[in-house]
């Protein structure tokens, strides 16, 4: 390919572009120069363009994932790039453009390693979707609430091993931790001044909890339902918990697990109707064990899990570990099982995701002037073609 055909424009024609607020027919989607030109009629389409028939397929932003941990047997709390390639490259060839690589609770050593590996890897990019930077959940974490992490290396705040991994604060957009730890609310406040979401999660936090961790600038909570308390009785009396903090909430962002498995089609609906399509999350939460087949074993650091039931489950099953389900297939499930317009599934799956980690000028949405990450989708979600950067995956 000479230099002339890789700045050519691209026109892509007979589809159904998905923009954040409405599906566009009979228009085309212009790229040029590795970002989105316009949407124009098919009248305007430069001579010079290359034109690509899309066969009636949605044109769609890329999908973002902020919250993944793994798939195909590989996980990015193994320090690879072989392992990290794995993930990216099937996140990319199922039309999920960018993602957070997501590193769970382990021994900080091994935390540094993966965080160091995710500041080589935005340095020298390897192949598939584009990383963007680090969501480290964990190990700052309630035991009681710990779901499938690892027990072994839960910690406090407090406990002099935070600086160890905020020195990778350029590369981290999520830190994830429990707001009533002791050191929490300093945490919060560390964070914020270093750029870096703080959210909530795997906490057994009474509502009061939440509020002075959000009065310090917590700003997201992750995975609704899934390792969050709830309400309990003290004598007559009922004390919320962070899930009730949190679905109150008129400033929030959150994040749902939408593989019909972590959470049935009434909890999913409610934290819609909650937050709303424009603070509301989907994310995959999946480990090594998406995309494998039901029965297969995987492990995530030195835990080990199986795909059962069409989900990630500790062996005991006393806990879900992690969706096995990526992200684009759980567009069609918020679609059709709970009934969230099609438009608003898909920004719940791209620009809002971009929003919470502050992208969302150049990532989520097929708007002028945003880089060219497209993902071609049939109408069960699986992708046709993608094109990262303005440049179409092999």
């Amino acid at each position: 390919m000479n230099h002339a055909e890789i700045h050519r424009p691209v026109a892509l024609t007979n589809g159904r572009i998905i923009q954040p607020h409405a599906i566009i027919d009979n228009a085309v989607l212009l790229v040029a120069g590795g970002r989105i030109r316009d949407v124009i009629s098919g009248a305007d389409i430069p001579v010079e363009a290359e034109t690509v028939d899309t066969g009636g397929r949605y044109i769609s932003p890329g999908l973002i994932d902020i919250h993944i941990h793994g798939a195909l047997g590989s996980t990015f709390n193994e320090a690879t790039r072989d392992s990290f390639a794995t993930i990216t490259n099937a996140c990319r060839d199922r039309g999920i453009t960018s993602v957070l690589a997501t590193i769970a609770t382990a021994g900080i050593p091994d935390l540094v390693a993966s965080l160091a590996l995710v500041r080589e890897w935005i340095t020298t990019p390897g192949p598939g979707s584009t990383i963007l930077g680090a969501h480290l959940e964990g190990p700052y974490f309630s035991m009681a609430q710990k779901g499938a992490q690892d027990p072994k290396h839960i910690r406090n705040p407090d406990d002099g091993t935070v600086d160890q991994v905020l020195e990778f604060s350029d590369i981290m957009r999520i830190m994830t931790f429990a707001p009533e730890l002791p050191g929490a609310v300093e945490l919060t406040s560390r964070l914020i001044d270093l750029g870096i979401v703080p959210a909530m999660g795997h906490s057994d936090a009474k509502d009061r909890d939440v509020y002075r961790a959000m009065n310090a600038g917590a700003r997201h909570a992750i995975h609704l339902w899934s390792g969050q308390s709830s309400t309990i009785r003290e004598g007559a009396w009922r004390k919320p918990g962070i899930l009730e903090a949190s679905l109150a909430s008129d400033t929030l962002t959150g994040e749902m697990i939408a593989d019909n498995r972590h959470l049935p089609p009434t909890l999913m609906k409610l934290a819609w109707k909650c937050f709303g399509s424009d603070r509301l999350c989907l994310i995959s939460d999946a480990t090594s064990g998406a995309g494998l087949p039901e029965g297969t074993s995987f492990r995530m650091g030195e835990m080990e899990y199986i795909v059962e039931g069409g989900v990630g489950m500790m062996l005991d099953r006393t806990a879900f570990g992690g969706s096995s389900t990526l992200l684009n297939q759980m567009v069609p499930i918020v679609h059709h099982e709970v009934g969230v317009p099609l438009v608003e599934a898909v920004r719940m799956a791209s620009l809002t995701p971009a929003k919470v980690i502050g992208v969302a000028d150049r990532k989520g949405s097929l708007e002028p002037g945003k880089d060219a990450d497209i993902a071609l989708f049939n109408d069960d979600f699986t992708a046709w073609k993608v094109m990262i950067g303005g440049q179409w995956s092999a």
